[in-house]
């Protein structure tokens, strides 16, 4: 019955806290790549061989569904491994599509002609490997038209994040979100595209001013997730019981987990 949760650390709890809530009957098993965090740093390669090796290690644990609660990874391996890797029985999602969805007022399958949507212009914050891909604005150009994308690469943020740091992670939100705003001054939308940035979303909002109305993609993922669900029950894997997994130091981890989800979280060695 196991669905799996990926993610390079931490900021993939974000994403398990909503489709825990939302699908209490199910267990998931959580990984975090906390060794190789953050990805948003890294190359391609990199980033899909780190994403297929946790991938697998989900597959071992009962989970044939798995979910790529790493908007890097998402970006940036999930289409080769779509094309070319995935074998048949397994399914892997990310999550961009219930975030596009949620913008474009859509649903996924809905293969008409790109047309225009109530809001024009988009800030994306995400990290430099997700913006370097391009492949926010990719699927968003298949399904909107006459939407102003601008992107802001936020370097560092998901460090201080993972290593507890508030008050760094606060002053970078507000540098990024001050940079992006002199290239666009007046964006009507921003999507926080990265599962750790829920975590300073208060922070975004404010830097943002209240106008700005912020996407965040844990809830809009386990909406989508239970509607998937519904549909394919034949994709809730053998797994039986719910696991957190990291291939980082599990103590520390867990003590970061306990924080950020304010309850017991424990961790063991992937």
């Amino acid at each position: 019955m196991a669905v799996g949760v990926f993610d390079s650390g931490l900021g993939g709890l974000t994403v398990f806290d909503a489709v825990s809530k939302k699908l209490p009957d199910v267990p998931f098993v959580y990984y975090g790549d906390n060794a190789h965090a953050p990805y948003g740093v890294r190359d391609a390669e990199d980033i899909y061989n780190l994403t297929t090796q946790g991938v697998e290690r989900l597959w071992d644990a009962g989970c044939d569904l798995v979910i790529l609660a790493c908007n890097t990874a998402s970006a940036a391996a999930l289409r080769r491994m779509q094309e070319s890797w995935i074998p048949e029985g397994k399914r892997v999602l990310g999550v961009f599509v219930p975030l596009i969805e949620a913008l474009t007022e859509r649903q996924w399958g809905d293969n008409s002609p790109p047309r225009e949507v109530a809001i024009q212009h988009v800030a994306l914050f995400a990290t430099p490997a997700t913006v370097s891909s391009r492949a926010f604005q990719r699927e968003l150009a298949f399904r909107a038209i006459g939407v102003d994308v601008e992107a802001q690469p936020c370097g560092g943020v998901v460090d201080a994040i993972e290593d507890g740091d508030e008050i760094l992670a606060e002053a970078l939100v507000r540098s990024h979100v001050e940079a992006l705003k002199r290239r666009m001054p007046k964006p009507e939308a921003a999507i926080l595209g990265c599962t750790h940035y829920p975590l300073m979303k208060e922070q975004f909002q404010a830097a943002l001013g209240p106008d700005v109305k912020v996407y965040s993609q844990a809830d809009l993922v386990a909406e989508s997730l239970a509607d998937y669900l519904l549909r394919r029950p034949n994709l809730k894997g053998s797994g039986v019981k719910s696991m957190f997994l990291t291939t980082g130091d599990p103590e520390r981890v867990s003590n970061r987990a306990t924080q950020f989800l304010r309850r017991k979280i424990t961790f063991e060695a992937a």
